[in-house]
């Protein structure tokens, strides 16, 4: 895959600025180059992708790499100022010796510019843990209204075998309320992020079933998901998993 313009940084008719296209431009340059695998099972219309976080490297190859106008959930946190710093040092550093989190409590807000610029101008869509939840739902049917893609990383630190964390389900209800403002059925489809072979891998979706209770569908679909995850993953060849938590590399599993 080529590089990406300026011009390409705005997608989804999202304007964005000119540093934000500059920064994208350099990660991309740094990133790992990645292969797309299953393409074929991406719906020609809207969808929800949803993937192994596999630390950075899930949000990032989903910004840079996942076909089409696509908009990628994130925690809301980092895009607000006065939450960002907490929220950094909470996730990606807390099991840091002791005598080095005054380090990283420093760099969590030295950080923070550049967070509100990437997570700002990116193609996300902030996900709430309180009453601005229902900010993210609403934006995120209307994106899928729109014809376009949703991607979200639901691990959470639940283990659930070792390829995959457990998921949080409620995402799973954004197929309640699209069916019920489409009356079509929204497909979920598995994605696998392998950073070690540099390869994002699709699977076949999973339809939400509207006829369904509600708690049953989000149990059902975030299982089925699981269970596709990990069985693209196990097809691939033996490889290093990189986990959701962020562990000391000598803890990361193999595949098989």
């Amino acid at each position: 895959m080529g590089a990406p313009s300026l011009k390409q940084a705005e997608v989804g008719d999202k304007p964005t600025s000119f540093l934000y296209r500059i920064l994208r431009f350099f990660i991309w340059l740094g990133f790992p180059k990645w292969k797309l695998q299953g393409v074929e099972n991406l719906p020609a219309g809207p969808c929800v992708i949803v993937g192994n976080h596999s630390q950075m490297y899930g949000p990032v190859a989903g910004e840079l790499y996942i076909p089409g106008r696509h908009w990628v959930w994130c925690a809301g946190e980092v895009m607000h100022r006065e939450e960002a710093a907490a929220y950094a040092y909470r996730d990606f550093w807390p099991r840091k010796p002791r005598g080095l989190r005054w380090f990283y409590r420093l760099l969590s807000h030295m950080i923070v510019p550049l967070a509100l610029c990437l997570f700002n101008n990116a193609h996300t869509i902030g996900v709430y843990h309180d009453a601005r939840l229902l900010s993210t739902f609403r934006t995120s049917v209307q994106k899928l209204k729109d014809g376009d893609r949703l991607v979200i990383f639901p691990e959470c630190y639940e283990e659930h075998n070792h390829i995959v964390h457990a998921f949080q389900d409620r995402f799973v209800d954004l197929g309640r309320i699209y069916h019920k403002q489409t009356g079509a059925a929204l497909p979920f489809v598995p994605l696998y992020v392998a950073p070690k072979l540099g390869v994002l891998s699709f699977g076949s979706p999973v339809l939400y079933d509207p006829d369904a209770p509600a708690e049953g569908e989000r149990k059902r679909v975030a299982a089925a998901l699981m269970d596709r995850i990990t069985a693209m993953a196990l097809a691939l060849p033996p490889h290093t998993v990189f986990p959701y938590p962020n562990v000391p590399r000598r803890e990361y599993p193999r595949s098989k």
